[in-house]
C-alpha cells in the first residue's frame, strides 16, 4: 500500500514545513530542490535520502507518480541540501526493487510495510 495523494496533499502543506526545519541537516534527510516542468516555480521536498556508496537513492514511499519526480526527470538533475551541503545530481532514474536491498538493513521493513517499490537513484553532477 503506497501511501495515499490525499496524504501526500496533507503533507504538502502541514508536515513538509516543519520537516523543512530539519530534513537539510538531519541524517538520511534531505531537501530535494527542483523546477516544476511547468511552472518554473522553485519547489523544496523533504525526503529520505541514502547514499553509502556514493550514489543518491531516495524512497518513493507516495508511488513514482509524483510531480517532483516527473519535474527531476523532465530537468535531468536537481539539487539535494543535505547535512548542511548542497549536491547537484544527475541523469535520475526510477528504479524498482521489491525487496529494498538499496536501502539499509533497518529502513527495508518500513519500505515493505509502505509497498515503497520504487526509488530514485542520481549521481553527483560533478562525477
Amino acid at each position: 500500500m503506497v501511501l495515499p495523494r490525499a496524504l501526500a496533499k496533507f503533507n504538502r502543506y502541514a508536515t513538509n514545513p516543519v520537516a523543512g526545519l530539519f530534513a537539510g541537516r538531519a541524517p538520511g534527510f534531505a531537501i530535494l530542490r527542483h523546477q516544476g516542468r511547468k511552472s518554473g516555480r522553485e519547489y523544496r521536498t523533504p525526503v529520505a535520502v541514502f547514499h553509502p556508496d556514493g550514489v543518491y537513492r531516495i524512497a518513493l514511499t507516495y508511488g513514482r507518480n509524483v510531480d517532483w519526480v516527473k519535474n527531476i526527470s523532465a530537468a535531468g538533475g536537481f539539487a539535494l541540501h543535505t547535512r548542511g551541503e548542497t549536491i547537484e545530481l544527475t541523469d535520475p532514474a526510477v528504479l524498482h526493487d521489491p525487496s529494498g536491498r538499496w536501502a539499509p538493513a533497518a529502513v527495508r521493513p518500513w519500505l515493505k510495510a509502505l509497498s515503497a517499490e520504487y526509488y530514485v537513484e542520481a549521481r553527483p553532477a560533478s562525477e
